[in-house]
Order: C-alpha cells, then structure tokens, then sequence
C-alpha cells in the first residue's frame, strides 16, 4: 500500500569512543532507509554530575553523541533504564536535552511521574505512532515520583519458593509478579493512546541479563497485558543477550533485543574486580578480552534489527535483519550467504523452544519473517 511505513528498532545503544560515529558506519545506510528508528540508550550524555553511589558499572559520552544518534538514523530513543540516573539530575537532564536537540523523540522519562509515562506520538505520512517505555530494572530512586524526575517504572517482586521445604540448601523456585499499581498505569496508558494514534508500541528495560534464554514470569504477565489493551508490538531489552520470540494474538513479543552498538572496554583493574567476576558466573565461557572494546559474552555478538512494515491499519509485516557485532563494537547487518546468518536465526529459535515458545521464522532474502499468523499461536 502506499502509505505504507518502515520501522527499525534495535536494542541497547552505548557508545564510550571519541568517535561514536564509527559505531554505525555499516549498519546507518539501512537504518536511514527507514521511516523510523528506534533504540535504547544505556548511556549518559553529558559533562556534568556526580556518579551516584550505588551505581555498579556506569560511563557517559559527550553530549554530543546524540548527533551521532541521528546520524546513524534514530529518530525515536528510549532513556528508560538502570542508567539514567548513574549520574544524577544533571546528567538525566542534559540527556533528555542533548536528545531532543537533535529532534529525536525521549521516552520514558521526565521530570515527575506523569511525565515519564506520557505516551509519545510520531507521525510519519498521515500514521499517527503511540510510543511508551518503562522499565523494571531499577536501582534505588532512579523511577520517577510525583515530586521527582526518573523513568517511568513496571517494577516486579519476587519470591523465593523452596522446592523442598525439608531439605536445607536445596535450590529455589524463582517466582516473579508485576507490580500491580505499575502495571494499571501502564495498560491504563496503553489504553489512552490507542483512543490518539493509530497504533502503539511498548518499549520495556526488564528480564534476566546474562543468563541464556531464561525469561523472568512478571515479563510475560507485562507483555501479554499491555498486548490485552492494545499494544501493537513490545521491544524488550537489557539483557544484553537475544532472548526469545512469542507472538500472542497476533502481536509480536520481543523479549530482548540485545545488544546493538555498545562499547565495553576493559581494564585489567576492573576484569579482576569481585562484582565482574560475578557476572562472569552468569555466562557460561564468558572471559574479559582487554584488547577488545567489547567485553561482553560471545553470545552477545549476535544480534537483530526489527523491521515492521507499518500503515495506519496498523503493523502489517514484521522481520527482523540478522546481525553481528565484531570486537570493535560495531554491528553488521548479514547476508543470507553469510553463515552467521544462520547462526543468529538458531540461536533465536532454540532460546524461543527453550521457554516454550513457538515461534515460526521464515527467511526472506535477507531478512527473517516472524510468523505472526502461525496456526499454532496462542490466544
């Protein structure tokens, strides 16, 4: 059709270089062929503030990176996350400015409570685009108030269930919910903006990071709701992995997006450091490479891009783009010839298989089509 529109959305974006641009050097020319484009930042753009103390790993980049941001093709960023207060007000702040200075659309934060959860609508060729991001990661204050500036939160609890009772030291059953106040807001918010655009997208910072394929219970709770009140498509990440893929009536459900174009050098210093050697243990073969800028696990390299073919009916087509990230950091977009390709394809389907999800991908050229009308969905 001919108002038809094309969305690209990838997940954690953290450039920590001089030259942030570089990052996106072999991925931009695709992102900027899109309509719009979104990502998550997982990085502070400032000169200013002071680290907060219970901060656990944090850096920041110039604001001017934002540029950079819109260089390479993003037009919509979520700032809702467990880095958007690392270094207090000033820093929150001069984000959220050096963002909207490039023209790019923040969401999930603001300067109170109403404010982060305020729906942000695009519109691109007559296609009116609900936008909202929460997050559920989330380090002491860093949530907005009534009288206080954060992200917007979809908190979780947890409980830990012992398989046997009479048996000391035995594992747990790892139990999550949603926050019940944060999750009426959320489908709340949901609700409100359907009624103003044509449809809406839900972005959101939660689940496991690290462990391969497992999804926390409160994650699909949240999703399958705000799908139940008219959410169109879900962009999960954080995690810093690919996790799994549902489609629930028809909707898509991206858990975790991964990484995209994120910086993580490494110092000896920090790679001996008790708190990184814990989160080694959540990786299997995860080992620091100080002669890399990507310190992550091997896992993390692979990635996608979501691509939605959207109108004002609403979201026709989704796929998404295979994609890897070398040790300098940079993604690349896949060839179907490439093998990697196949690769990060499998990967998606066997994480999906191992959380009981069905997903059908079908490739296309260059990219995966996600069945989305699979006769084995869930309803």
């Amino acid at each position: 059709m001919s108002d038809e529109l094309t969305l690209y959305a990838v997940g954690d974006v953290g450039p920590e270089r001089p030259d942030p641009g570089t990052l996106f050097a072999r991925v931009g020319p695709t992102l900027r062929g899109g309509d719009l484009a979104f990502c998550q930042l997982e990085m502070n753009l400032t000169d200013r503030g002071t680290r907060l103390p219970q901060v656990r790993h944090t850096a920041r980049a110039a604001p001017a990176t934002a540029g950079s941001l819109r260089e390479a093709g993003f037009d919509v960023v979520s700032w809702a996350g467990n880095h958007c207060m690392d270094w207090g007000q000033d820093g929150f702040f001069d984000t959220i400015d050096a963002l909207e200075g490039e023209h790019i659309t923040v969401l999930g934060v603001g300067a109170d409570l109403a404010e982060a959860r305020e729906p942000r609508i695009v519109e691109r060729g007559g296609t009116r685009i609900a936008f909202l991001a929460a997050c559920s990661i989330l380090p002491a204050d860093y949530w907005a108030t009534e009288r206080r500036p954060g992200c917007a939160p979809m908190r979780a609890h947890t409980v830990y269930e012992p398989t046997e009772p009479d048996q000391p030291g035995t594992p747990c059953r790892i139990i999550t919910y949603p926050h019940r106040e944060d999750l009426a807001a959320l489908t709340e918010g949901i609700a409100r903006a359907k009624e103003r655009a044509d449809l809406v997208i839900v972005s959101l910072h939660w689940g496991i990071h690290f462990v391969p394929a497992a999804l926390a219970d409160y994650q699909r709770d949240v999703a399958h709701a705000a799908i139940d009140a008219g959410a169109d498509l879900i962009l999960g990440h954080h995690a810093h992995i690919l996790k799994g893929v549902e489609v629930y009536r028809g909707k898509a459900i991206f858990y975790s997006l991964g990484n995209f174009a994120m910086d993580l050098p490494m110092t000896a210093e920090h790679a001996a450091s008790k708190g990184f050697r814990e989160l080694l243990k959540l990786h299997p073969g995860w080992e620091p490479d100080l002669d890399s800028t990507y310190n992550f696990p091997h896992d993390s390299r692979k990635t996608i891009a979501v691509r939605c073919r959207i109108s004002r009916d609403g979201i026709g087509e989704v796929a998404f783009l295979p994609a890897y990230i070398d040790r300098s950091s940079r993604p690349e977009f896949l060839p179907r010839s490439d093998a990697r390709f196949g690769e990060v394809v499998a990967y998606l389907r066997d994480v999906g298989a191992d959380q009981g999800l069905r997903t059908v991908f079908d490739p296309s050229g260059d990219a995966v089509i996600v069945r989305t009308d699979h006769p084995l969905e869930e309803s």
